[in-house]
């Protein structure tokens, strides 16, 4: 059974145009939800909108939009004024320029759709549109009104349709030189690089999703079935932190290059009263000799 499309419309790219349809492409609900339940009945609880004020409940008709522009004061905005201020969908994902696979930072990735034809009448011009970009390897920024938002998206050719990502605009994406002020720009050379680049030649591999299981999750499964089966579910033990005593010996012992791992324990120091009293012992036996 196919997928349900989530929006349909026109790739538009100049004069040529393709209908298409998008998908989904990551989702979170397969993952295990709880409800809020009232453990005196065992009901399920729902939430209430109240007053900060009154604490009476507001019912739905007589809740509207507000904006603080300073403490408790607000600008109120009715529904149908919101409604008008969002941009009207043309139903269109219109391309305004082609620029490398690789131009757009990481950090700008929203949201993966997929891009597919919605029928076979569309499919050739579909086609004609994703083999050009894979045969020149450029990706298409585009623009378009999504779930009542204008949103910019990348569209690049991925297997036998497309994929679009959703953007962050520039003003969501913060900057790095906040998080990075406090990091020293070290200069790190000689056998400590050398180390580090041969522990990660070590680690190198392939990304394979499936090989990467969410612990959470399976925890959760778990929990869940040992409920319904009346077990008590063990509590898995924490992993022991050991402690970095050197840097360059921790790196020659994960290149598995060295001896034993440098021991925190400092050795025993004799006192100088215990040196003294055998510096008198042997001096009293050189004169009764």
């Amino acid at each position: 059974m196919a997928p349900r499309a989530n929006w349909k419309g026109f790739l538009k790219i100049g004069e040529l145009g393709c209908p298409v349809a998008l998908y989904t492409a990551a989702s979170t609900s397969e993952r295990i939800a709880f409800h809020t339940i009232n453990r005196a009945t065992g009901h399920r609880v729902h939430r209430a909108f109240v007053d900060s004020d009154t604490g009476k409940p507001v019912e739905k008709d007589d809740q509207v939009k507000g904006y603080e522009i300073s403490s408790g004061d607000y600008v109120m905005l009715e529904p149908d004024e919101v409604a008008d201020a969002v941009p009207e969908s043309d139903k269109t994902l219109s391309v305004s320029a082609f620029i490398g696979c690789s131009e757009v930072d990481d950090v700008y990735f929203d949201k993966p759709y997929y891009l597919a034809p919605p029928d076979k009448h569309a499919q050739e011009a579909f086609g004609l549109i994703r083999e050009g970009m894979r045969r020149k390897k450029v990706a298409a920024i585009a623009q378009a009104v999504l779930f009542r938002r204008v949103r910019t998206l990348l569209i690049r050719a991925y297997d036998e349709g497309l994929v679009a990502t959703t953007l962050n605009f520039d003003y969501e994406v913060r900057s790095a030189d906040e998080a990075f002020d406090d990091v020293p720009d070290l200069k790190i050379k000689g056998e400590m690089l050398e180390l580090a680049e041969h522990i990660i030649n070590t680690k190198k591999g392939k990304f394979d999703p499936t090989k990467f299981d969410d612990r959470y999750e399976t925890a959760l499964a778990e929990l869940v079935k040992a409920k319904l089966e009346g077990r008590k579910i063990a509590i898995p033990k924490q992993p022991k932190r050991e402690k970095v005593v050197d840097l360059m010996e921790a790196l020659r012992q994960s290149a598995g290059v060295g001896g034993k791992p440098p021991s925190t324990r400092k050795p025993p120091v004799k006192s100088k009263p215990a040196r003294r009293a055998k510096a008198k012992e042997t001096g009293a036996r050189r004169k009764a000799g």
